[in-house]
């Protein structure tokens, strides 16, 4: 007697996606929020999983599979609705030629009293520095849960948490990297998570192409301000060297704005990261010229998305102003 197998519910969204050059399409919306869904439940077999990833991976996401993709996320995340921020800060791709001259920016933000939550994953790629052991260097304390968080913003107005707190099983996926050896939609999705609805999100991303996609995604999600960037190494970093295009949507409106380089020659990446020389560049002790820049030119990015700046010149002159009177002994006191 031959045996018959049900085919698995999962198994529609992968045929989908791979019934050849004529027969496949993108998802909609709906297929990505039940798709994802299934997923974030253990519903599907690794194989189908795997497949559905590369899938997506060779055709390259569109703004309603990820939309979907993110709000079947948010759902799962479930995040507490009392606990407001001003500003999402993704970092999902840790540093490997600069030390995270970021983290200075959000430190200067959060001096102006703008709540800043963070959110990304680590370790997903060998030799880099992200953002969670820098901010352990730094004297901080990476949030477990959301009462954590909820108590960091309070104290210092930014709080970091991994997805793995947030969503162990996306940042099971985000770690699939090294077994499939490709990026996969979930270093997209899980930068657009605003997981306690900032009402401005900003972004880093690598590769310029993608910039479209995010703009696109974040208005179908509702975003009111999204700001998208390349930035160094990926994350949300203005790399002052070069000239910088933000990518944005303003309440669906799609834009886009050039910010000139901040030097003429390119600086020399530094031998090793150390979040010693971070600190040093802060405190005075060393001259930073590239740090320095590199802080105070993504500070302005944030305080022009923030709606802090009326201009770019406007946004640097603040900048330079948080800089020159931000508290030299700040990370001194954090140890007493």
């Amino acid at each position: 007697m031959t045996k018959t197998y049900q085919e698995h519910p999962f198994a529609e969204y992968v045929r989908i996606l791979g019934k050849g050059k004529k027969g496949s399409r993108s998802l909609s919306e709906a297929e990505a929020f039940d798709a994802m869904s299934m997923i974030l439940d253990n519903k599907v077999e690794d194989l189908q999983l795997g497949a559905f990833l590369m899938l997506i991976r060779v055709k390259e996401e569109s703004p309603e599979e990820l939309s979907g993709f993110v709000k079947a996320a948010k759902h799962k995340i479930n995040a507490p609705e009392n606990i407001t921020v001003d500003l999402d800060w993704s970092s999902y791709a840790g540093k490997r030629r600069h030390l995270p001259w970021y983290l200075l920016s959000i430190v200067m933000l959060a001096h102006q009293g703008i709540r800043v939550f963070i959110h990304g994953a680590s370790g997903h790629t060998a030799e880099r520095l992200y953002t969670e052991n820098a901010l352990v260097d730094m004297g901080f304390s990476p949030c477990n849960n959301w009462q954590d968080a909820e108590q960091q913003l309070n104290r210092h107005h930014f709080a970091y948490m991994s997805l793995e707190h947030m969503l162990p099983r996306m940042n099971n996926m985000i770690n699939m990297r090294p077994i499939l050896g490709l990026r996969s939609p979930v270093h997209s999705l899980s930068r657009l998570l605003n997981p306690l609805n900032a009402p401005v999100v900003l972004q880093g991303i690598f590769h310029p192409p993608y910039a479209g996609l995010h703009q696109q995604a974040g208005a179908l999600l509702g975003y009111p301000t999204l700001s998208v960037i390349k930035g160094e190494g990926g994350e949300i970093e203005r790399n002052p060297d070069n000239s910088t295009t933000i990518y944005q949507s303003n309440n669906g409106v799609l834009d886009s704005e050039e910010w000139p380089a901040m030097f003429e020659r390119r600086h020399v990446k530094a031998p090793e990261l150390s979040v010693s020389h971070l600190l040093k560049t802060w405190s005075g002790e060393v001259e930073d010229e590239y740090g320095e820049a590199a802080s105070i030119g993504t500070l302005a990015l944030a305080l022009k998305s923030l709606g802090r700046a009326t201009s770019q010149e406007d946004a640097l002159r603040q900048a330079r102003h948080a800089w020159a009177s931000r508290d030299k002994n700040y990370f001194n006191s954090l140890k007493r």
